[in-house]
């Protein structure tokens, strides 16, 4: 098969570690499975290199409503770059005590003008472009208020350069900064356009981010555990029972966060699952620049890192006809999970489903996903 840099694609696939990987948890002593587990989460975090983030004041609650049955919070919170982070804070009205809780990770999809918006309905009508965005990826539903009306505390923030923390063109030098785009234009053409601009940019992040020794994931994956600490440290929240998960980029912010962190006691990934070999050979060109982290294939496969977790519970979901990744190499990646979970005598901690179509979190896996959360968070 044809390799997406060419005649040099089979050289480059030798180069990764033959499977499993030199570090995996697929194999060895099950016995060793906890001291090994910390041996390679050590070195997936020297890999990530995520820079050190804390808040420089406790976080602001800016609004208060209620919507159709929920409870809306808007807060703010500072990092050391950039302006606030907004977040969203969704649960019943009239709930009482301590609840569970789940970070609703919102995706990439190319829409870096918003971040929460795309899977949140917060009362007001939705922008055009959000209502398109809901209709082709979340059968037309704000998924997080469907799981707080569930019972649970759902908290949804801006990423790393979406929404509230997109980068704005103001802040850039004129020789990057296009003259007729204003980024507070929410016009379909101005978001549009910004929308196209910051693809384009993303290649200029991540050169920059791995120049001050870095990496997109680990500047992501820094601020969502600062958000997780929010989280953590609210009073209706049960900071025993949390969860993650989200759809493409959320599902990739789901195998950084809850791979690494065991505050999440549960987690969903929704296509967001691969192999290294596969982006190299095959789809690196349909994927953003927040997946890469130099030297982290040489020890563990992209699956191998969401692995991590075993044996915290963990649903992946997988759409047969998605464009973005290569059958066969999900199945691999899948493989993986399976054994992982297995040597960690854990089988029943992990569920891998399929759906047909294209790639989305539509309501059939939704309902899987909110049925999972329920299974092992909801008691």
């Amino acid at each position: 098969m044809p390799s997406m840099i060419g005649a040099h694609g089979d050289w480059a696939a030798s180069l990764l570690p033959a499977s499993p990987s030199p570090l995996s948890l697929q194999h060895g002593d099950p016995a060793q499975f906890s001291p090994r587990r910390d041996v390679a989460r050590a070195k997936a975090r020297e890999c990530i290199a995520q820079p050190p983030l804390a808040l420089t004041a406790p976080p602001r609650v800016t609004a208060t409503w209620a919507h159709d049955g929920l409870s809306f919070e808007a807060l703010h919170w500072q990092l050391p770059h950039g302006g606030p982070t907004e977040a969203w804070v969704i649960k019943p009205v009239g709930a009482a005590g301590r609840l569970p809780a789940v970070l609703a990770l919102h995706d990439h999809g190319a829409f870096k003008f918003y971040g929460k918006e795309k899977i949140v309905a917060p009362g007001t009508d939705a922008h055009p472009l959000l209502a398109a965005h809901r209709r082709e990826y979340y059968g037309n539903v704000a998924w997080a208020n469907e799981l707080a009306r569930r019972g649970y505390v759902v908290m949804v923030h801006d990423a790393f350069a979406f929404g509230s923390r997109r980068v704005r063109l103001a802040d850039l030098p004129a020789a990057i900064r296009p003259t007729d785009t204003p980024d507070t234009d929410d016009s379909p053409g101005g978001i549009t356009a910004y929308n196209h601009w910051a693809a384009a940019h993303e290649t200029i992040m991540a050169k920059s981010l791995f120049s001050a020794g870095t990496t997109w994931p680990g500047v992501f994956r820094a601020e969502d555990q600062v958000a997780l600490d929010v989280l953590c440290a609210r009073p209706d929240v049960d900071p025993e029972r949390i969860g993650c998960g989200g759809l493409s980029g959320g599902g990739l912010r789901t195998v950084f966060l809850a791979g690494l962190d065991d505050r999440i006691r549960c987690a969903v990934c929704v296509g967001m699952l691969t192999t290294w070999r596969d982006y190299l050979l095959h789809k690196s060109f349909t994927h953003t620049w927040m997946c890469y982290v130099p030297l982290l294939p040489q020890v563990l496969d992209y699956a191998e890192i969401l692995g991590l977790r075993a044996p915290l519970p963990t649903l992946v979901q997988n759409t047969r006809e998605d464009p973005l990744f290569t059958p066969s190499e999900v199945e691999r990646a899948v493989g993986q999970l399976h054994a992982i979970y297995a040597h960690a005598d854990a089988p029943d901690h992990l569920q891998a489903t399929w759906y047909p179509g294209l790639h989305k979190f539509d309501r059939p896996m939704q309902a899987e996903a909110f049925a999972w959360f329920d299974r092992w968070l909801a008691g």
